[in-house]
């Protein structure tokens, strides 16, 4: 990890690949207060502007970010919890990044702008195509998951890079881990309806009807669905949850801010 990074931030590293750049932010290194702050009463680098934090605070943030990402501009999205895809090649003003879009995805194939993601337990999935032909950023909660958020990702990339999807790198951001996605039946019904491998990836709870999910290996049975191979998944396994002085958390918080992952081309 590059040091000069605050603490919890991860840089995405593409073997092969050194026109793409990725990052997944963390709560500290900003300047937001209060349950937006990094766990001591400041310095929290919420990037969500629709969580409740003051304006100025998020503003501030986001144009620190801005200044890390070498004249990449984010372009965030007004995230549902869907499949809807972003094409930012189409989408944006000679200004650059116009309003949200109402996406959970975004894919691009120019420089100068950001595909981005806003998370707080949700899974962020970094794609990037060989030869820094495009990159793709994507929301995977277990609802985008479940609908498909990473095979469109993954088959829209391809297609506009001309690629076959073994050719494709993904990197898995910090999300809720195993020890506390606690999820019911429905949910596990919604991946094992799909495939029945999925059940590998859910563990009795402790209470009746209720599983405990693992949302990286969900997410990197999908991407092998989509039809990446495995050694081009890399990242996973860091836990928001268990880690309150490093990551926003939503199901341990409920209120608290939201940390992004981004990835650009050079």
């Amino acid at each position: 990890m590059n040091p000069r990074l605050p603490p919890g931030w991860i840089e995405a590293a593409w073997p092969g690949n050194p026109r793409v750049r990725g990052l997944f932010t963390a709560r500290q290194g900003g300047c937001s207060g209060g349950p937006y702050g990094a766990g001591e009463g400041g310095g929290g680098m919420n990037l969500g502007s629709h969580v409740g934090d003051d304006p100025r605070a998020v503003a501030a943030n986001r144009e620190s970010l801005a200044q890390r990402l070498g004249g990449a501009v984010p372009a965030w999205l007004e995230q549902v919890h869907g499949c809807e895809l972003a094409d930012l090649d189409l989408d944006l003003d000679p200004g650059g990044p116009a309003s949200p879009r109402r996406a959970d995805a975004s894919l691009l194939t120019r420089r100068g702008v950001a595909a981005s993601v806003l998370v707080a337990d949700c899974l962020p999935v970094l794609l990037a195509a060989p030869g820094g032909r495009g990159v793709a950023a994507a929301h995977a909660g277990w609802r985008g998951l479940a609908a498909g958020v990473l095979e469109r990702s993954a088959a829209a990339l391809a297609a506009r890079c001309r690629c076959e999807p073994p050719q494709l790198q993904a990197w898995l951001g910090p999300a809720i881990g195993p020890a506390h996605f606690e999820v019911g039946d429905e949910v596990r019904e919604a991946f094992v309806a799909h495939h029945g491998a999925a059940q590998r990836a859910f563990m009795r709870g402790e209470r009746p009807g209720k599983w405990m999910a693992d949302l990286f290996e969900l997410a990197r049975m999908r991407l092998r669905e989509a039809g990446l191979a495995p050694e081009s998944m890399f990242g996973g396994g860091v836990c928001t949850v268990a880690n309150p002085s490093l990551y926003y958390s939503f199901r341990r918080d409920r209120v608290t801010g939201r940390q992004a992952g981004l990835v650009w081309l050079v």
